[in-house]
Formats: structure tokens, sequence, C-alpha cells
């Protein structure tokens, strides 16, 4: 798999991906959760707001690189504030 350039950041980020799928999973088995209706006003699961949260970050990280010439750690933790957000409110 040499045409991927596997590097230590990229192995890092799809790690976390999958273990946040699996404790999705954990947590879905565990502690069975019913739709609710958040300020978008669509029903979402708990899975739901965990893929609205990835997809938003991927545009807050777009944007930070486009938009600012400060490091990435800011982004993560504008990406952090955000995924609490969508947790808590949609």
């Amino acid at each position: 798999m040499e045409w991927m350039a596997w590097t230590l950041p990229t192995a890092l980020f799809f790690a976390c991906i999958a273990a946040g799928l699996a404790v999705m999973a954990v947590l879905h088995v565990r502690y069975p959760n019913s739709p609710r209706i958040g300020v978008l006003g669509i029903e979402t699961m708990r899975g739901d707001r965990f893929f609205i949260s990835l997809l938003g970050s991927a545009f807050i990280n777009l944007a930070w690189i486009g938009l600012l010439d400060a490091p990435q750690y800011g982004a993560l933790i504008v990406c952090a504030v955000f995924a609490i957000c969508v947790f808590r409110w949609v």
C-alpha cells in the first residue's frame, strides 16, 4: 500500500474515526437511545449526530486551512466545541 502514503497523522486520524465508530456501536448496544428533535427540526439519533459532527469538522478544517495562517491545533479546539454543541442541541 505504498501508493496511499500512510503517514502517522493519517493513520491516527483513521484510527480515531474507527475508535469513534466502535464507541458508538458499544453505546448503542449498552444504552439504546430514541430519536430526538433538536434545533435542526429533524429526528436524529446518536449516530446521526456523530456523522454531523464529523462532516462539520471537515468543513471547519478546510475553512481553517484556506482562510487562516494559524496552526491546525486551533481548528481541533473549534471542532471539539462544535461536536459538543451538536451532541447537546441537535
